[in-house]
């Protein structure tokens, strides 16, 4: 309750505030009935409407989406929202960044047209218990959906009610959280939106170390920040090193490089970058996905690497 405390809050603020900001030409909502009214408008100007969801804490990563989705669409909507159902562990939630007069800033600066910056009760009316569940199969049951349960059904929750707030043409997401993507268009699937909305899944945007950008690095100490890029390296030894033929000594070594450093993985794997099935050898040809996901102390990275 705290951080749904915190968060309203510090939207208040940055809503009273952006209020006197004089130059602001980015409006901002906290009403889905308000930001619906306003993008029948746009649509029925004839306006593309594009859709940059997020948990704010933005970085470089989030403005590179908004600044795909504007040479493709008129008009750019993003939201900031922690959402809590998507938390299986209730420290994490409560430790999650919030930095909403930041994020207001570089979402002006950026160009994006409109911000959607609801509270838990506006997206969760009769509250966050006994919500819709959805049939995600295999790819909810592996990696983190193996080891975060229900994460992935709150996003689903959360993406699904965002997605008929804003009735988006097209919507954008990092692929940094790869799985997530794969999650967000089964979702579009099982709803039967495929000829609606157009799912963008976007490249990775990296520190020049090589660290991916996530919102999560914020609350890094610096010599944490210093030992983090050493998944990315983990990653660009593995694309280095993998040859046809068995992978699961590859698989090993990797964790062990990254234990060396003070990491503790929760998983490494090679897969089939379109279903996700592990793959134990491989013909050269198959196009593959590399995943890790590993805490430094009590922070949780996810990273993920595409080859061939």
């Amino acid at each position: 309750m705290q951080s749904y405390e915190k968060f309203n809050r510090s939207a208040k603020e940055c809503i009273l505030a952006a209020k006197f900001s004089y130059f602001s030409s980015m409006i901002i909502c906290t009403k889905a009935s308000f930001l619906s009214l306003k993008i029948q408008k746009l649509k029925n100007e004839g306006n593309k409407i594009a859709f940059i969801p997020t948990m704010g804490a933005l970085h470089q990563g989030h403005l590179s989406l908004i600044t795909t989705a504007k040479t493709k669409n008129e008009f750019t909507v993003c939201s900031i929202f922690v959402n809590p159902t998507q938390f299986n562990n209730a420290g994490d939630f409560e430790k999650y960044p919030v930095t909403i007069e930041k994020d207001i800033e570089l979402l002006e600066m950026a160009g994006c047209g409109i911000l959607f910056l609801p509270s838990v009760e506006e997206i969760y009316p009769t509250g966050t218990q006994n919500l819709k569940q959805y049939n995600l199969g295999y790819v909810e049951t592996v990696y983190d959906g193996a080891f975060r349960t229900g994460h992935f059904q709150g996003v689903c929750n959360v993406v699904e009610r965002l997605f008929k707030i804003v009735e988006p043409d097209s919507a954008y997401f990092g692929l940094k959280d790869y799985q997530q993507c794969m999650v967000i268009r089964k979702l579009v699937q099982l709803m039967g939106w495929e000829q609606q909305l157009e799912l963008f899944f976007c490249d990775t945007l990296r520190e020049p170390d090589g660290l991916a950008m996530s919102s999560r690095n914020m609350r890094l100490t610096p010599a944490e920040r210093a030992i983090a890029p050493e998944i990315a390296k983990t990653l660009q030894w593995i694309k280095s090193n993998i040859k046809e033929g068995a992978v699961l000594d590859l698989i090993g070594e990797a964790k062990a490089k990254l234990a060396q450093k003070g990491f503790r993985t929760d998983y490494i794997d090679i897969c089939n970058a379109e279903s996700l099935q592990p793959v134990q050898s491989w013909d050269g040809k198959e196009k593959l996905v590399v995943l890790i996901a590993a805490f430094l102390n009590e922070i949780r990275l996810i990273d993920n690497l595409i080859i061939n």
